[in-house]
C-alpha cells in the first residue's frame, strides 16, 4: 500500500480555528487554508462542528490522514486541561467527537507537539541534535520537547509559576497586548525573565519560538539576553496545521 502524500490539517486555537490540506513531502499547503473563529463558549459540539466544516471545504483531502491539535493535553485522544478553552473539554473524549464530525478517522494531539513535529521535520528543528524547546507564544504559552528529534509529549511549560504568576498569564502574546507592552518591554520584562527559567531546568541546546507573533520575531528575539540560541519557527504559524497532517500520517489512527 503506498503511502499517502497529502494530509489534512486542523489547528484549534483560543481565537480561531483553521485547516489545509499538507504535501507530506515538503510540509507546504496545497490550498489556501481556511480560518474560522472560535465559539465565544467554545464548548466540545461548537468545536467540533467548525471541525466538521473545515473538512468538508476540503473534499479533494477525504482519503488522506487527518489530524487535528487541541490547545491543551491530550492522552490517548481524551483532553487533560483546557485553559483557553471551555472546561467542558476536560475529559472529553476529543479523537471520538472528532471522528464522528468528520466522519472519518482523526489524530487528536497538543498544539505545541504538532508544531514541534513540524518544525523537526522541515523547520528550525530540522537536524539538530540535543535538546531543542519550542514554544509558542500566542493566547497562552504552549511547549514542545524535542530530544534528538524525538517528541517528548505534553510538556506544559507554559504554566510554570513565576514569581506567583502562571507564566503565560504573564508572558504571552495575549499578555503583552493585554497589558499595552511594546515588544521591547515585553521582551526585556516578561519573555526574558521566562525563558531563562526554562533554560535553567531544561538546559536546552536550542529555542524555536513559534505562534503568530514569530512573524514579528525581529522586533523582539535580537533583544532577549538569554545564554540559549533562539531563533523564530521557520514554519511560522503554520506548523501547528502542517504538524497535525504529519502526526496523523505517521501515526494513522484507528
Amino acid at each position: 500500500m503506498s503511502q499517502p502524500t497529502t494530509g489534512l490539517g486542523i489547528d484549534i486555537g483560543g481565537s480561531g480555528i483553521k485547516g489545509a490540506p499538507v504535501d507530506l513531502t515538503n510540509g507546504e499547503f496545497t490550498a489556501e487554508r481556511l480560518k474560522i473563529p472560535t465559539p465565544e463558549l467554545s464548548a466540545p459540539d461548537e468545536v467540533a462542528d467548525i471541525v466538521g466544516r473545515i473538512v468538508a471545504h476540503f473534499p479533494e483531502s477525504a482519503d488522506g490522514p487527518l489530524g487535528v491539535t487541541f490547545p491543551g493535553i491530550v492522552q490517548n485522544g481524551v483532553v487533560r486541561t483546557a485553559a483557553n478553552l471551555d472546561s467542558a473539554w476536560i475529559g472529553t473524549d476529543a479523537r471520538a467527537l472528532f471522528t464522528e464530525a468528520a466522519g472519518r478517522p482523526v489524530r487528536v494531539l497538543n498544539d505545541a507537539d504538532a508544531a514541534a513535529v513540524a518544525e523537526v521535520r522541515f523547520g528550525a528543528a530540522q537536524g539538530v541534535s540535543g535538546v531543542v524547546l519550542l514554544t509558542t507564544l500566542g493566547t497562552g504559552i504552549g511547549s514542545a520537547l524535542l530530544v534528538d528529534g524525538h517528541l517528548v509529549p505534553n510538556t506544559e511549560f507554559g504554566h510554570l509559576e513565576i514569581h506567583g504568576h502562571d507564566a503565560e498569564t504573564r508572558a504571552s502574546s495575549a499578555a503583552r497586548k493585554r497589558d499595552g507592552l511594546t515588544y521591547e518591554e515585553w521582551a526585556h520584562h516578561r519573555l526574558q525573565r521566562y525563558f531563562r527559567v526554562v533554560e535553567d531546568l531544561l538546559w536546552p541546546d536550542l529555542i524555536v519560538v513559534g505562534g503568530g507573533v514569530s512573524r514579528k520575531a525581529d522586533r523582539f528575539l535580537p533583544l532577549l539576553d538569554i545564554r540559549t540560541p533562539v531563533v523564530p519557527a521557520a514554519l511560522l504559524n503554520t506548523a501547528g496545521i502542517v504538524g497535525a497532517a504529519l502526526a496523523a500520517a505517521d501515526h494513522p489512527p484507528s
